[in-house]
């Protein structure tokens, strides 16, 4: 095992590293509600349909903020509230999640239809797509007053 920022990762393989940083249940599903809802705050989160514990929230927020994927500052009207905001870091995710959605579009739709309302038959260009997806969380977090830090 290797440490690093007090992180412990199993191997010097990267997939495997990359798995110990972002690989659990929780942090993709937040990167992808901060990225696609615009989800900001602590509340924000706990009342999503995923229905993330407490306790496991406030641990992968800590864990995206101590490797650099997202920032915290204070609410500027509101100081007991954090605002969280995906870093350049955090927005490099976004074609992780793009592939996850597509990959699962193309392999899983028939597992559980239930929750598809988009056709995601039709991207074919995911990198124009993902700069889109930046391009607009950066509007809208460039624009919304809770945003700025």
């Amino acid at each position: 095992m290797r440490s690093f920022l007090g992180k412990i990762f199993r191997c010097d393989c990267p997939v495997t590293t990359a798995l110990d940083v972002v690989g659990d249940k929780w942090t993709l599903v937040i990167i992808k509600q901060m990225l696609l809802e615009f989800k900001k705050t602590f509340k924000d989160f706990s009342e999503s349909d995923e229905s993330i514990a407490p306790n496991i929230l406030s641990a992968r927020l800590k864990n995206l903020e101590h490797f650099g994927f997202i920032k915290k500052t204070i609410h500027p009207y509101n100081k007991k509230t954090n605002i969280y905001i995906l870093t350049k870091k955090g927005l490099s995710l976004t074609p992780i999640i793009i592939s996850l959605a597509t990959w699962t579009h193309e392999n899983l739709k028939k597992s559980n239809h239930s929750f598809f309302d988009k056709d995601y038959s039709q991207i074919n260009d995911k990198n124009n797509l993902q700069q889109e997806v930046i391009k607009i969380y950066e509007e809208k977090t460039s624009i919304d007053p809770y945003l700025t830090s």
